[in-house]
């Protein structure tokens, strides 16, 4: 699957591509578009920006329709992870919706910024009747972020950074939000 995608850059609508895969990513698909993004990147440079901006606003809309999903679906498949999903209870169904309500946009930019599955949090924000305006915010700060900064790496470094990125990337993004949650620890903490 990860060469089929890789594939799509030499079509001539590869840009398209980026745009329906960015968007099922962030609610059904398990490749994520960063590998298409490079491709593109890596051959046209200066549309850098582009490809991120369409990456990001396409994985934003995907994850409005993964919140759709959740949203509607929940109520008709809930009663059977009650029955039979086994740790599955209407009280740790509670516990965990106010813990992601308490913390619903650090958790949203945390899963769309790294390499966390995403489209599980798009549909857990459906679920539990997270606002879409976080929901929109967290994904923008997030996505954006992530995409913004394989653009920017590539654009300056170029190829070398291919292999650097595809080796390192996740580590880092973990790292990097590391750091940001700890330093909203302190700062809730502090204040």
């Amino acid at each position: 699957m990860y060469n089929w995608v890789l594939s799509l850059a030499h079509h001539k609508h590869a840009t398209g591509a980026l745009f329906l895969l960015s968007f099922a990513e962030s609610s059904f698909f398990p490749i994520p578009p960063d590998v298409l993004q490079i491709a593109l990147t890596l051959e046209r440079r200066d549309r850098a920006w582009y490809y991120a901006a369409v990456s990001t606003v396409a994985s934003v809309l995907g994850g409005v329709f993964g919140w759709l999903i959740g949203y509607a679906l929940w109520a008709v498949v809930s009663d059977f992870f009650f029955r039979y999903v086994p740790g599955v209870t209407p009280q740790n169904f509670l516990l965990v919706e106010q813990r992601f309500q308490a913390n619903a946009f650090l958790t949203i930019f945390t899963a769309a910024f790294t390499p966390i599955p995403y489209k599980v949090f798009t549909i857990a924000s459906g679920v539990f009747h997270i606002s879409l305006w976080m929901l929109i915010i967290g994904s923008v700060v997030g996505r954006g972020g992530r995409f913004f900064l394989v653009a920017a790496l590539l654009y300056i470094f170029g190829p070398p950074m291919k292999r650097f990125i595809e080796k390192y990337f996740n580590l880092l993004t973990l790292a990097f939000t590391a750091l940001v949650v700890i330093g909203v620890v302190v700062w809730k903490l502090l204040a």
